[in-house]
């Protein structure tokens, strides 16, 4: 008798269900989904997150057919023993402290290790131990994942000549575009299961309390395998090529530029990050993609998201709850509710309605429009952390804890970053058309004119100027403030517009 295979909803490619000897399911073992509606009734999820997860679990169970039990229950337990009674099952490792406490907790579940990534816990502990403890960095950790597994690499030595080719991946988009000329991003088309899916939200919200934020339009992203791969073909074949120099730009009327869409994939589970660095690569060495292109897309996949699920097993659970800032402001409504149509700085209301009306926007508008934002104004990173968890179709507890408490809102006072994430208007107005048109100046600090960003920046700088002195990377922005002459002015102003939607 083989034991049945427990698979969570971000577990849902093949290599969940590969036989690996005592470390996988065993051969050809029965499944178990279990759809927990509890799950949506504690969390307000974006309703179009919440219909891509539902529809990429559904679509999965429909096609391993009489495999899998599928049971829609309350919670996980009771669906669990719906599933299998009292029987032993297997899971892979979850992807959260809370589901890898729940499946400890229940009788005769045996959890097997990690899948869907690169590093195994257990080497990744093996090379923070060579550090000695000093800082983790991820540029070390990035130049030693492509060396262990021989990516991008030319006879020992990095493609390209160097391991790091951002200075050819930071260019503002082209001077007087609207969107940049690529052919447009794979994009699926809905079935009957999608149909299922919307109308069964429709009901939960109409008689089982359940609430969501932000919009639910036709899915864009992939639910099933076939549909990820196809996305992946795409994006290698007719957008990684001018991806790397634009990786960091934005535009008001081209949200995705030549990002490749990939995240929600991976983190269901669809595709493993192996084959999307290494089809990223053999595009490189059939020179059909610059090397920094090439590069800028293997760092992101083999480098960040590696990293960010090593630290957030290696911080611990009490990581998510570091506030070294003190920052305890509560999200405002206009941002919890994503009403983007509140906000007057067109920067901000630009992303918070490419939110609302997707669920996605790539990892820049994140940090330095939507974190720098929320850092600015001393919002409490427990509940920032959590928005992006629920706010993103690619959102999970292991991606948004390091990304957001380490690395957006300098919560972890250094852990993982060398310095905070946040900046003057000027920037945003050098990378983007976003401030063309807009009521606010990113030059001004003070009047009816002056941007949020530009103040706010100031305004952070000052309030947490003893701790950010000792920075060296922060240093010379803060001996900026005896250079501001107008310094009492605009902290006036900001402690005024401290509650007013920007």
């Amino acid at each position: 008798m083989t034991t049945p295979h427990w698979i969570f909803g971000d577990q849902l490619g093949p290599h969940f269900l590969t036989s690996a000897g005592e470390d996988g399911p065993d051969h050809g073992a029965p499944v178990v989904m279990i759809e927990a509606r509890s799950v949506f009734r504690r969390h307000r999820f974006h309703r179009a997150k919440a219909h891509l997860v539902l529809s990429a679990m559904r679509h999965r169970a429909a096609e391993l057919g009489g495999r899998v039990t599928y049971v829609r229950a309350d919670t996980y337990r009771e669906g669990l023993r719906r599933a299998v009674g009292g029987a032993p099952v297997t899971v892979c490792h979850p992807t959260s402290y809370a589901a890898l406490r729940l499946v400890r907790s229940l009788p005769r579940v045996r959890v097997l290790p990690a899948r869907g990534f690169l590093v195994a816990r257990e080497e990744f502990a093996g090379w923070a131990e060579e550090h000695g403890g000093r800082r983790l960095l991820q540029e070390d950790f990035y130049r030693w994942v492509r060396q262990e597994h021989d990516l991008l690499m030319e006879g020992g030595h990095p493609a390209g000549g160097r391991f790091n080719h951002d200075h050819a991946n930071r260019e503002p988009p082209p001077g007087g575009a609207h969107e940049l000329d690529v052919p447009a991003p794979y994009r699926p088309r809905e079935d009957d299961i999608d149909a299922e899916v919307r109308d069964d939200l429709d009901r939960w919200e109409c008689e089982d309390g359940v609430r969501f934020v932000g919009r639910d339009g036709p899915r864009l992203f992939p639910a099933t395998r076939r549909e990820a791969l196809s996305a992946l073909r795409r994006f290698v074949a007719h957008r990684l090529a001018s991806f790397g120099p634009y990786e960091d730009a934005m535009l008001t009327g081209d949200p995705v530029m030549s990002h490749s869409l990939l995240s929600s994939s991976l983190n269901l589970g669809l595709l493993h990050p192996a084959e999307c660095v290494e089809r990223a690569e053999r595009a490189w060495r059939e020179g059909a993609v610059p090397v920094n292109s090439a590069e800028g897309f293997v760092r992101q996949v083999a480098g960040w998201r590696e990293y960010v699920w090593q630290l957030y097993w290696h911080f611990g659970e009490d990581y998510r709850h570091d506030n070294t800032l003190g920052h305890t402001e509560g999200l405002p409504e206009y941002f919890a509710e994503l009403d983007a149509d509140a906000v007057t700085a067109r920067c901000l209301a630009t992303v918070l309605a490419q939110v609302r009306d997707t669920g996605w926007t790539h990892h820049i508008p994140r940090l330095m429009v939507l974190g720098s934002h929320a850092l600015q104004r001393g919002w409490d990173p427990v509940a920032v952390t959590d928005w992006f968890h629920r706010c993103f179709v690619d959102g999970y507890e292991w991606v948004m804890v390091p990304n957001v408490v380490g690395m957006s809102q300098y919560a972890d006072g250094g852990r993982m970053t060398t310095k905070p994430y946040t900046s003057g208007g000027a920037y945003i107005h050098r990378m983007s058309d976003l401030c063309d048109g807009c009521a606010y100046r990113p030059t001004e600090r003070t009047g009816p004119r002056a941007c949020p960003f530009t103040a706010g920046y100031w305004a952070f700088l000052h309030r947490h100027r003893r701790l950010l002195s000792g920075n060296a990377r922060m240093r010379r922005s803060v001996q900026g403030l005896d250079r501001l002459g107008d310094l009492d002015e605009v902290l006036r102003q900001e402690r005024r517009r401290a509650g007013e939607v920007p």
